[in-house]
């Protein structure tokens, strides 16, 4: 017998839950029921949230046994480019969970052979492809190769892999905006608003 959860090309993963629903009840729920752990994994969230944008879901990977390893939070909003819908979810996870790869659509657990990758190119020299701030801190994104109808970003903040991923491709050029990241375990805005839950948190990635 093995009680872990197990992938058939990664082995032993935690568990992810992602709630069916959101609004403030649940992402106050989700901070205080689960997310109790000494070694505290980020939850981020834009904030301010960008012009049309909403909160469209949360969700977590861990047990009981090794706490809280990863988060997701997904945000929905106009295409920056096209003005049609738009996906965005934001991962933080610890070394070694692979939840940020899976929404990525790339192989393995951990991005850092892609970012090597990534800053191994000729535009590398240039600088990161996108800067954002994370917990009060300039944060540089790099983006990574990933399937066609998506745009994935990795960097770290807290000590944590972060991940940007969206939908359609051309939506990641939201991160060209002056993108701020709040840890919700700071504080929740009471001002955030919320939306339908997103198809990308639940499975559709």
């Amino acid at each position: 017998m093995h009680s872990a959860w197990r992938c058939d090309n990664c082995g032993d993963v935690p568990p992810f839950h992602a709630a069916k629903h959101i609004n403030a009840e649940i992402v106050d729920m989700v901070l205080h029921q689960y997310m109790r752990t000494h070694d505290r994994v980020p939850l981020w969230c834009p904030w301010p949230l960008l012009p049309g944008w909403t909160v469209t879901g949360v969700g977590w990977a861990g047990d009981d046994r090794s706490g809280v390893r990863a988060t997701a939070l997904a945000c929905s909003g106009p295409e920056p480019l096209g003005g049609g819908p738009a996906d965005l979810v934001l991962i933080a996870e610890q070394p070694g969970v692979g939840l940020g790869t899976r929404y990525a659509g790339i192989p393995g657990i951990d991005p850092g052979y892609l970012i090597a990758e990534a800053l191994a190119e000729p535009s590398a020299h240039a600088g990161p492809h996108a800067k954002i701030r994370a917990g009060g801190h300039p944060t540089p994104l790099w983006c990574v190769k990933s399937p066609e109808d998506r745009s994935a970003y990795v960097s770290e903040a807290r000590g944590n892999w972060l991940y940007a991923v969206a939908w359609p491709a051309s939506a990641g050029y939201v991160l060209a905006e002056h993108v701020v990241l709040h840890d919700l375990s700071d504080g929740v805005p009471p001002e955030l608003v919320y939306g339908a839950p997103s198809p990308y948190l639940h499975g559709r990635a």
